[in-house]
This record gives structure tokens, sequence and C-alpha cells, in this order.
């Protein structure tokens, strides 16, 4: 999997997702060299290892235009897959970042739950 790197990171925001756990992470330190501006790292509660990973770094020109690029990390490989200004924003990130995890792992009929 070419999950992100982190060496450090602070907890910004916890969801309950069906089965899923989601946390997203700011302040992120990677030991990768990517300087991530936030994660959102994806748990089925049976697994304690994420399985999926949103990520925002900052653009390099692969995609699009736009500061922040959008990597979603799984197991077969990661992609950036967008490119956008608006993505530094946490609380834009977090709901598209939310809505992104529904339809990749098939939750439509479920809600998330922001936990404390």
């Amino acid at each position: 999997m070419s999950a992100p790197v982190i060496k450090t990171a602070i907890p910004k925001r916890r969801y309950q997702f069906g089965e899923f756990l989601v946390t997203v992470l700011g302040e992120v330190e990677s030991g990768d060299g990517v300087d991530y501006r936030y994660i959102m790292a994806v748990v089925q509660e049976a697994n304690p290892k994420p399985n999926l990973f949103l990520s925002i770094e900052p653009n390099g020109g692969e995609i699009g235009e736009g500061r922040w690029a959008l990597r979603v990390s799984m197991p077969d490989g990661s992609e950036v897959i967008g490119a956008s200004d608006q993505w530094g924003d946490l609380d834009t990130f977090t709901r598209e970042g939310l809505t992104m995890v529904q339809k990749m792992l098939a939750l439509e009929d479920e809600t998330a739950y922001r936990l404390a």
C-alpha cells in the first residue's frame, strides 16, 4: 500500500461511519517528504490498520489547477484524483472526503456520526 508515512499528527476530527472509523489528521509530520495538509485515515473496526487514506498535499502540477491535490491511497496503490484551492480548508476537506469515502466503500445507507 502506498500509504502516507506519518511520524506525528494531531487528530482534528473523528467519525463513525457504519463499521468504519474515520480520523482526520492535521499538523502532520511525515516521514516520506510530503508536506501533508490533512490526512483522512479510514479503519474498519475489525482491523486496526487503516486500509484507505485520503490526503491533501501541495499540488505539484500533477493534475489540474488548484493549490491542493487530493490523493487516494488504497492497498493496490495511490493516485492523485483532483486539485482545488478549497481542499486546504478543514471543513471542506472533511465534508467532501466523507462523501468520497461513502461512495468508495458503498456506504450509501450509512450516516457519518461525529465522535467526541
